[in-house]
């Protein structure tokens, strides 16, 4: 796993809270540049408390077409789900229903995301408030979130196609 540079998020005052979204990779490899990742969470921080928003995350989630936890979607071959990801000039781009963000990737994150073609997206009901933006993420901290079988079982879980600006 290689460190996040930096985070991003969306500001609301919704029951979501501020959403962040957080890329990391994992090692390369001789035969592959790694698997990218991203993934968004809430802070926790949303008008109506922690368990209101993990709700309203869950809602937001079911209403595009997505379950939490129970298998991967593939956009590729599961359509009708509005989730995009434009990656160009070492930035992501998600854009989902409720969010739009952009996201400074690291360079090994963009040739990961450029080589496979797609990202694996987890989108988490469970709150993170230690994620803040603006701070450093300690990457053992991120490991422990991110592969926590609980917080696992509470995201929804998504390979993106990468997009890119034609020209």
């Amino acid at each position: 796993m290689t460190t996040p540079h930096v985070l991003s998020e969306a500001r609301s005052v919704s029951p979501l809270g501020t959403l962040t979204v957080i890329p990391w990779s994992s090692e390369a490899t001789a035969d592959s540049a790694g698997t990218p990742f991203l993934m968004a969470y809430s802070l926790g921080d949303g008008r109506d408390g922690p368990e209101a928003g993990q709700q309203a995350m869950r809602t937001a989630l079911e209403s595009m077409g997505l379950s939490v936890g129970d298998r991967l979607f593939d956009l590729e071959k599961d359509a009708g789900i509005s989730a995009t990801l434009l990656v160009e000039a070492g930035t992501a781009v998600l854009t989902l229903p409720f969010l739009k963000v952009q996201c400074p990737v690291p360079a090994e994150w963009q040739t990961a995301a450029r080589e496979s073609g797609k990202v694996y997206f987890l989108c988490s009901v469970r709150p993170w408030g230690e994620g803040v933006p603006g701070k450093p993420v300690d990457e053992d901290r991120l490991r422990a979130f991110v592969s926590d079988e609980e917080t696992l079982a509470e995201c929804a879980h998504v390979l993106l196609p990468v997009r890119r600006v034609q020209g």
